[in-house]
């Protein structure tokens, strides 16, 4: 299994990416990666490795940033590499992933028709490209992202950010689990509760088909249709010791 980290915030977030994806190195994993989107640029860092090498690197580059997203990779598409490993890129977006998308061979086949270039094996690339691509016909990362969600079949969780819209990040579950974390002014997102105890018990499990624009003061959940939900809170009974 796979592991996903997202936060939004007024301050640096990487300590609190880095730590959630050290607390879900339980599911096993052969890579880790981070992207945070900071002065209209996107600072991406991947290791075919453990997280402390990651965390080592993003140390010795001081990387910051109020905004980001994590990972922690499975090989199910590709070989545990740097290319291969999590987030994948497309034109400033990034994305983190985890679960199949079964049709991405036929995505990836009519992306590369119209000019996307590939560097890695995974499927996950696929989804990156095909928000950048919506992207070209709306400029909203909300909308672009959920065009996207709607054409992919299987099932995954993702989390995405865009250089062009620091303070902000769009995650989406469909057939694997994600849910929230709510903070005083600052929004989290992750693959199980371990991961943000670090910074909050407040959390909201999101139901199939859920996408959701995060800020840091606010959160807006839409499900399948694209109606605007309310999906309740919950305070989590989790303690550190368990963790």
């Amino acid at each position: 299994m796979c592991g996903i980290v997202a936060a939004v915030a007024a301050r640096n977030v990487v300590s609190v990416l880095l730590e959630g994806l050290r607390r879900l190195e339980y599911r096993g994993y052969d890579s880790a990666g981070v992207a945070v989107a900071v002065n209209g640029t996107l600072k991406r860092l991947r290791s075919a490795g453990r997280v402390a090498e990651l965390a080592g690197a993003a140390e010795r580059d001081n990387l910051s940033g109020k905004t980001g997203i994590a990972h922690t990779r499975w090989a199910t598409h590709g070989e545990p590499s740097e290319k291969n490993a999590h987030p994948h890129v497309s034109g400033g977006i990034a994305v983190v992933h985890n679960g199949i998308i079964e049709n991405h061979e036929a995505i990836r086949a009519r992306l590369r028709t119209a000019g996307y270039q590939f560097t890695s094996d995974t499927d996950t690339e696929v989804i990156a490209h095909l928000i950048q691509e919506h992207r070209r016909q709306t400029p909203d990362l909300f909308a672009a992202t959920r065009a996207a969600v709607v054409e992919l079949t299987g099932a995954f969780a993702i989390a995405v950010v865009s250089e062009a819209e620091p303070g902000r990040a769009i995650v989406a579950r469909q057939g694997a689990p994600l849910l929230l974390g709510i903070g005083d002014g600052e929004m989290f997102a992750a693959s199980d509760a371990s991961a943000l105890l670090q910074v909050t018990r407040r959390m909201i499990y999101l139901e199939e088909g859920d996408i959701v624009d995060l800020h840091c003061n606010r959160f807006e959940v839409r499900n399948s249709n694209g109606e605007k939900v309310e999906r309740p809170a919950h305070l989590s009974e989790l303690t550190e010791d368990a963790v």
